[in-house]
């Protein structure tokens, strides 16, 4: 009767054990497929957060190229005045598209545009005068060079060294702004160096020419970039369709993480720091470096919060990587708020003025620089509760 029994206690446990190894299995799998559904969800909701920002860009720096056509018709001080005033506007809604960068997307992939749109330092003699060389760079070199035109600047870029930057950004940006060689403001170019009767300078129709050339080619780049991300092109249906979400995340992530600490604390501002070099600070000629830290952080919070706000004021949203997190893991979740924040608050205390706080208060950037750098730690803690394959 006792073995009969003792059997019987044997057999209800193996079927107990065999229940309970069954409903764990089936629960677990059903947390993997409800990440794998959510994770798909926000890869979408990422994309369409990627296409309006370019869509955004696209359009400010459209807006930017409209004020340098009436400036280049016709140069005076308010127009110079207004084409300034149009790049930053413009290059706040770009500064946000860097955290679309570094995993070899259609910014910065094989043929990729990013090398045309936002390479720097840039040496700036390659381009026209500086102090101490009236007649340096491309615009007043007529002989070598005597139509400015897009494939002349385009065949140019990089070329001779990493800094020989002819187009992009930073090229409209020093034929808007000239040199900073002041402590205290931005380049203080006149409008005059565009004016072909009476102007200062020389060579100021080659001037008005290259002004109009790059802003022009900047905004076709842009039109490009926009393009890849547009819903129906092949690039967009592969990246949200993609079977391999592990690998998907792995990019997005790669993406934030590295502007966060390798691009964003490193190279654009340790390395100025580390060097105290002007020619390291981003936007050096503008003095809107302290601004371009501030938009790639917003960047890497929109992505991760899964919002943009459009220059209209309207909203793009939808599931977050935020969420997702929470929901499996708050501790972690908790981590990157905290991180979030805490970089914010850093980055608000570096002075406007960033080619004198390099030298004067580095303490400031530094802070920022390791706030940034946990900030990218916690990120990446967090890519793995998603099973981002980095």
């Amino acid at each position: 009767m006792k073995n009969i029994i003792k059997n019987t206690f044997s057999i209800q446990t193996i079927i107990l054990l065999f229940v309970f190894t069954i409903t764990t299995n089936c629960k677990k799998k059903e947390v993997e497929v409800s990440l794998e559904m959510q994770n798909k969800e926000a890869i979408t909701n990422y994309a369409n957060i990627v296409l309006a920002t370019y869509e955004d860009s696209y359009t400010s720096a459209q807006t930017m190229q409209q004020k340098v056509d009436a400036f280049v018709a016709t140069p005076t001080a308010q127009g110079l005045a207004d084409c300034k005033n149009a790049w930053l506007a413009a290059r706040n809604v770009y500064g946000q598209t860097e955290a679309f960068r570094f995993y070899g997307g259609p910014i910065d992939g094989d043929n990729g545009l990013e090398g045309y749109i936002n390479a720097w330092p840039m040496d700036e003699n390659a381009i026209d005068y500086v102090a101490g060389n009236a007649t340096a760079g491309l615009i007043n070199d007529a002989v070598t060079y005597p139509n400015i035109t897009k494939n002349v600047i385009l065949d140019l870029n990089e070329v001779a060294s990493e800094t020989s930057i002819f187009t992009g950004w930073h090229a409209v940006e020093f034929l808007l702004w000239g040199q900073d060689l002041s402590t205290t403001s931005a380049g203080t170019r006149p409008h005059t160096d565009f004016l072909t009767t009476g102007g200062t300078a020389q060579n100021q129709a080659r001037r008005k020419t290259y002004l109009k050339v790059v802003t022009d080619l900047l905004v076709e780049h842009l039109g490009i970039v926009r393009n890849a991300w547009k819903t129906g092109s092949v690039y967009r249906e592969g990246f949200v369709n993609n079977a391999d979400i592990p690998a998907i995340m792995g990019n997005i992530f790669t993406g934030i993480g590295s502007l966060c600490k390798g691009e964003l604390a490193g190279e654009r501002m340790f390395v100025a720091v580390d060097l105290q070099d002007q020619e390291n600070e981003h936007s050096c000629f503008s003095d809107n470096t302290t601004n371009d830290i501030k938009m790639n952080f917003l960047g890497i919070k929109n992505v991760y919060l899964g919002t943009y706000i459009r220059l209209d004021g309207s909203k793009i949203t939808g599931k977050s990587f935020a969420e997702i997190v929470q929901s499996f893991d708050k501790t972690k979740a908790d981590a990157v708020t905290t991180a979030f924040a805490n970089v914010d608050t850093k980055i608000n205390l570096i002075p406007l003025v960033f080619d004198q706080a390099i030298i004067n208060n580095p303490t400031k950037i530094l802070d920022a620089v390791e706030a940034l750098r946990t900030c990218s730690d916690k990120l990446a803690d967090a890519s793995i509760v998603l099973k981002a394959k980095l």
